[in-house]
């Protein structure tokens, strides 16, 4: 069902999908298949919107599905390199597991309600005797969709699979992935399963704090820029899941997932882009960054402009988003969650002005080479800047 919210959300998925395909271009004029390539994309974007607009479980499931199954063959898409077969082999094995643990989930609650659709499902779980194994159900969903979006300790495939593939798939996973099933799980968690899911808010405040540790300590010590990246990634998922545990009686909540969703994916996307035309040859290691600012100024801006936006920045639309989940969050009883966010926004700065600074160290100016820019990755760059 296509209400506001999901329209809304269905926006940030086309144009985050219009700008991947701005920055993919080049990758695709360099290989073949590009129909067959290009069909899964699409396929993955059609499981998003069904992840933005369900109101049954079995829709739920699809769109998982219809999303993930074609991010496991982008995943392996390189033909050449190993890391990206195992990346792909990696992805779809996990991806396997958490799938089993939301089919688990589901026919539990569907024991324990008899139904499939959700509105019935909520109210099988406000009644006054509810059985235990819809408790289950629910559980086994949380970690199918926390694997997902990369919440610790669900996170361990997230730096592999993320170095092992194309840097343009990478980008998509870490966008696309990320909006629609954080979109499904606050329309899941926080409006039909709520009143089951309340009992469980303290666990997944506890997740949260462990995401944000082990995110911000593990990047911290990254010599490999997709490897940072990915633990970025589990940081930023970390924030809005912040928003899982914010009181959804303040519409706040919504919009500041949707306004985060969008700073994160435009970001995200320009940084992976400017990752592609520093690091062609898949060598994503820090030191193809040193010097960048003086072979190339004009994309070194957008590179920190991208990382200072991630960063939560002041004046930038990571900033604004920070403030506004957490604003969200100090509306709830769990205000110690946003003394946590702010220590974590504090270490993520550390790393992401590593990734500045580098770019002005000049002991191997110039080794990497010149890089070279066509017109469509100027307008993507362009437009990611005057967004972020």
């Amino acid at each position: 069902m296509f209400d506001n919210l999901a329209l809304a959300f269905s926006f940030v998925l086309l144009i985050t999908v219009f700008l991947w395909f701005l920055m993919s271009q080049s990758y695709f004029n360099e290989e073949q298949n590009v129909v067959e390539r290009t069909s899964l994309v699409l396929f993955s974007l059609i499981g998003s919107m069904l992840l933005v607009s369900f109101n049954n479980m079995v829709t739920l499931f699809l769109g998982i599905e219809i999303l993930s199954i074609p991010m496991y063959v982008l995943a392996a898409s390189d033909k050449k390199n190993i890391l990206s077969h195992e990346a792909g082999f990696k992805y779809l094995i996990m991806g396997s597991f958490a799938s089993g643990f939301l089919l688990f989930g589901i026919a539990l609650l569907y024991g324990a309600s008899g139904s499939l659709n959700l509105m019935d499902v909520q109210s099988a779980l406000s009644m006054d005797k509810v059985p235990y194994f819809a408790y289950t159900g629910i559980i086994m969903i949380l970690v199918a969709l926390a694997f997902k979006v990369s919440l610790a300790p669900f996170h361990f495939w997230t730096p592999d699979v993320y170095e092992g593939s194309p840097v343009v798939i990478t980008a998509l996973m870490s966008t696309i992935v990320k909006t629609s099933v954080f979109a499904a799980i606050m329309k899941l968690f926080l409006w039909y399963l709520y009143p089951a899911y309340s009992h469980y808010v303290e666990i997944v405040a506890g997740l949260i704090i462990l995401s944000l540790v082990i995110a911000n300590f593990s990047a911290l010590k990254q010599n490999n820029v997709k490897r940072l990246l990915a633990f970025s990634s589990i940081n930023h998922a970390s924030i809005m899941m912040m928003l899982i545990i914010a009181d959804i009686r303040n519409f706040m909540t919504v919009n500041a997932l949707l306004y985060y969703s969008f700073a994160y994916s435009v970001a995200s996307i320009a940084a992976f882009a400017v990752v592609q035309l520093v690091a062609p040859n898949r060598d994503e290691k820090l030191d193809a960054f040193k010097g960048l600012i003086y072979r190339h100024p004009l994309l070194s801006v957008s590179w920190m402009i991208a990382l200072l936006s991630m960063a939560g920045i002041p004046v930038t639309a990571g900033f604004f988003a920070k403030y506004y989940v957490l604003s969200a969050l100090m509306m709830s009883p769990y205000k110690w969650v946003v003394i946590a966010g702010l220590l974590a926004s504090s270490i993520a700065v550390v790393y992401y002005l590593r990734l500045i600074l580098i770019l002005f160290e000049t002991s191997k100016r110039g080794e990497a080479g010149q890089v070279t820019i066509n017109p469509r990755e100027w307008i993507l760059l362009t437009v990611c800047v005057v967004l972020l």
